[in-house]
C-alpha cells in the first residue's frame, strides 16, 4: 500500500492583504470612520475570533463586510486582547492580566484589516491613502504575510 503525503503549504494561498492599524479609537468608532472613507459597510460580527493561548482561550472582536459585487471580504480585527488569570497561590495580586496578540509579530498594531479574495486589480496603496485621512489613525501599513509565523491565527 502506498503512503500519500499531503503538504500543508499546498493549501495556503495568498489571495489576501493585511494592513496593520495603530489607533487608540474604540473598535466601533474605527469601523465607522473606515466605512465612511472606503465606502464599505463593516458590521460587528456576533462571533468573536477565539485563539487558544496559555491553556485558555482569548477572544478578539471583529467587524466584517462581504462585498458581493467585487467579491471581496473585509475584516477589521482587534490585535490585542487582555486575558485575566487567577494565580494558584493566594497573594495581594490574585489576578494577573496578560495581553494576547492575534499577530504577535506586530505587537504595537492595535487593529488588523484583512482583505480577502484580492486580485491583481486591488491596490492596497489606495486603501492606505484613505486610511491616512482618518485623523485618529496614527499609522497604517501593509504586512507581508509571507514572513508571518502566526498565519493560522488569520484563518477565519
Amino acid at each position: 500500500m502506498a503512503i500519500h503525503k499531503i503538504q500543508i503549504n499546498d493549501f495556503i494561498s495568498t489571495d489576501y492583504e493585511l494592513i496593520a492599524i495603530h489607533s487608540n479609537l474604540e473598535d466601533y468608532r474605527l469601523a465607522y470612520f473606515i466605512n465612511q472613507l472606503l465606502n464599505i459597510k463593516l458590521q460587528k460580527n456576533s462571533n468573536a475570533i477565539e485563539v487558544s493561548v496559555l491553556d485558555s482561550k482569548s477572544s478578539f472582536e471583529h467587524f466584517i463586510f462581504d462585498d458581493e459585487i467585487q467579491d471581496i471580504c473585509w475584516h477589521l480585527v482587534e490585535n490585542k486582547s487582555v486575558l485575566t488569570t487567577k494565580q494558584q497561590t493566594a497573594s495581594l495580586f490574585d489576578n494577573v492580566d496578560a495581553t494576547i496578540h492575534l499577530v504577535p509579530e506586530f505587537k504595537k498594531a492595535d487593529y488588523i484589516l484583512k482583505v480577502d479574495n484580492t486580485d491583481s486589480f486591488f491596490d492596497s496603496d489606495i486603501v492606505l491613502k484613505q486610511l491616512s485621512r482618518i485623523k485618529f489613525i496614527t499609522m497604517a501599513y501593509t504586512i507581508n504575510q509571507d514572513k508571518l509565523k502566526s498565519k493560522n491565527n488569520l484563518i477565519f
